[in-house]
C-alpha cells in the first residue's frame, strides 16, 4: 500500500475534479505493478495496474497500444482467463462502483476473480461507494483500513474541492528562505507547476507581483491551457503590454477583494510575502519548492503553523506538501 500512495501522489492535484489513487497487483509473493490515476477521463489506478501486470505475465505487447479505459477493460475479460485468481489488488481508495466517464473498476476486480482485494479507505462520495461490500457479497476477501490516514490525507483535496474550493498556496524559495531574484525552481518543477495551471480553475496573484516581474502566468511549459487570473490590487491600474494580459481565451480579473475565490472549485496562489499575510486564512494547502540554491534577498517567513503532509524530488528540488493549521 506505501508504493501506491507514493505512485499517487506523483499525480496528486493532477487528476481533478477526479481524486489521486495508486494501485498495486501482487501475485505469488511478487510485485507485478504499481500505478495511478494520471488524468481525468483516462483509466484508473485499477486499471492501469492490471493492465501492467498482465502484460508483465503474458508478455502481450498488443495490450499496451491501448489508452481507451473501456476497450482496456474489454481487452483484458476477454484474454485474461483465470490469470489473476490467486492475485491480489491494494488501492489507496475504494473502487468506483459506478459508469462515469470510464466503467467501475469494482466489476472488473469481481470478474477478473482476484483473490484478494486490500483498500485503504473507503470513498466518501456516495455515488462511487459501495464498490467493497459488493465484492465482499460475492465472496471476496475485502480489507479495509490499510494506511488509511495516509489515503485520506491523498485525498483531501478531492474531499474539499467536491463539497466547495480547495485553495493551495505556490511558493518557490532557497535553501535560505529568499523568494526574490528571478528564476528559483529547476525546468522539471516549473512543467509541474504549468500543469497544476492548465487544471485549475482560478489563479490569484498580487498586483504588486504582477507589476514588479510581468509575467505571462500560462501553462506553455506543457502546451496546456491558461488559467483565468484574478490580481488582488487596491490599484487598478496596470500596463496593458504586461505578458499576461495578452494570453486569449481567458479572463483577468483585477479586484480589492479575494470574495470571487468563493465562486470557483480549485484556486492557486502564487506570490510572495504579501500574499502569504493576505491568504493564511482562505489557503488550504502549501506547496513549497524549495531550490538548493541561496540569494542575498530578504527572508520571508510565514506567521502560521503548517502540518507537514509528503516531500517529492523535482530533479535537484525538493518539493514540500504541507497543509494550513
Amino acid at each position: 500500500m506505501k508504493a501506491a500512495l507514493e505512485e499517487a501522489w506523483k499525480y496528486q492535484l493532477l487528476t481533478y475534479p477526479n481524486p489521486a489513487v495508486g494501485s498495486v497487483v501482487v501475485k505469488d509473493g511478487r510485485l507485478l505493478s504499481v500505478a495511478a490515476h494520471r488524468s481525468a477521463g483516462e483509466a484508473h489506478a485499477e486499471v492501469n495496474a492490471i493492465k501492467e501486470a498482465y502484460h508483465i505475465l503474458t508478455k502481450d505487447e498488443q495490450i499496451l497500444q491501448i489508452d481507451n479505459p473501456l476497450h482496456i477493460h474489454n481487452y483484458l475479460l476477454a484474454h485474461c482467463e483465470s490469470l489473476f485468481n490467486d492475485a491480489t489488488i491494494y488501492i489507496t481508495l475504494e473502487p468506483c462502483f459506478h459508469y462515469g466517464k470510464t466503467p467501475p473498476c469494482t466489476m472488473l476486480i469481481k470478474d477478473l476473480g482476484f483473490k484478494r482485494v486490500v483498500i485503504a479507505t473507503l470513498d466518501p462520495n456516495p455515488k462511487a461507494s459501495g464498490g467493497a461490500s459488493y465484492l465482499r457479497q460475492k465472496g471476496m476477501e475485502v480489507e479495509v483500513g490499510v494506511c488509511e490516514e495516509e489515503a485520506k490525507d491523498l485525498i483531501e483535496p478531492f474531499l474539499k474541492w467536491s463539497r466547495g474550493s480547495f485553495v493551495f498556496f505556490k511558493l518557490a524559495q532557497r535553501l535560505n528562505g529568499t523568494i526574490t531574484g528571478g528564476t528559483i525552481s529547476s525546468l522539471t518543477s516549473r512543467e509541474f507547476v504549468h500543469k497544476l495551471r492548465s487544471k485549475i480553475d482560478l489563479l490569484v496573484i498580487g498586483g504588486g507581483t504582477v507589476r514588479a516581474d510581468r509575467p505571462i502566468l500560462d501553462a506553455r511549459l506543457v502546451g496546456g491551457r491558461a488559467p483565468d487570473l484574478l490580481i488582488y490590487s487596491h490599484k487598478k491600474e496596470f500596463n496593458s503590454k504586461i505578458p499576461l494580459f495578452g494570453v486569449s481565451d481567458r479572463k483577468v480579473y483585477i479586484e480589492e477583494s479575494l470574495e470571487r475565490i468563493k465562486e470557483h472549485r480549485f484556486v492557486m496562489i502564487e506570490g510572495g510575502e504579501g500574499m502569504l499575510r493576505a491568504t493564511r486564512m482562505i489557503t488550504d494547502w502549501y506547496l513549497w519548492f524549495v531550490a538548493p540554491q541561496c540569494a542575498n534577498d530578504a527572508n520571508y517567513r510565514i506567521e502560521k503553523k503548517l502540518t507537514f503532509l509528503k516531500t517529492q524530488r523535482f530533479d535537484k528540488d525538493i518539493l514540500i506538501w504541507s497543509r494550513n493549521g
